[in-house]
């Protein structure tokens, strides 16, 4: 049995600009102040991130709601560090069920480049920014709630 890992390039990026209209600029100025909103969307489903519509009913979505800013790791892959990643340490991507939500939260997780804690299941908090400007980078990454 081979102890060898696979490994491939990744990008994770948007490669356009786009205005954020009236719900996606309330979270973005949510994260700004350091507060995690979520929507309303169809059958009382909490959006977040926040989306403009329903991806059930492509309809407008409802009111805000806020969310504290920790929740459970469904799925992550553990990556080296490339210029321009959060975490300057090997950490992982991961899928984040945020407490409240019916959706999940594509972020980083650090665990302090050590892949031991990492696991469907994980408990984790939000790390912010120093200085937050209105961005998803507001939320620095994640990181284990004990630590």
């Amino acid at each position: 049995m081979s102890t060898e890992s696979l490994s491939a390039p990744y990008t994770t990026e948007f490669g356009f600009e786009r205005t954020v209209g009236p719900t996606i600029g309330v979270f973005l100025g949510g994260l700004r102040q350091g507060r995690l909103l979520g929507v309303r969307g169809s059958e009382e489903r909490i959006l977040c991130p926040a989306a403009e519509f329903d991806p059930v009913t492509a309809e407008a979505v409802g009111e805000f709601v806020e969310l504290e800013a920790r929740g459970t790791v469904v799925t992550h892959t553990w990556v080296q560090p490339r210029v321009g990643d959060p975490v300057d340490r090997p950490f992982a991507w991961a899928l984040i069920r945020i407490d409240g939500a019916d959706t999940n939260l594509f972020h980083a997780v650090d665990t302090g480049g050590d892949p031991t804690p990492l696991r469907a299941g994980l408990r984790v908090r939000a790390r912010w920014a120093d200085e937050r400007v209105g961005s998803i980078r507001d939320i620095a990454c994640f990181e284990p709630e004990e630590r």
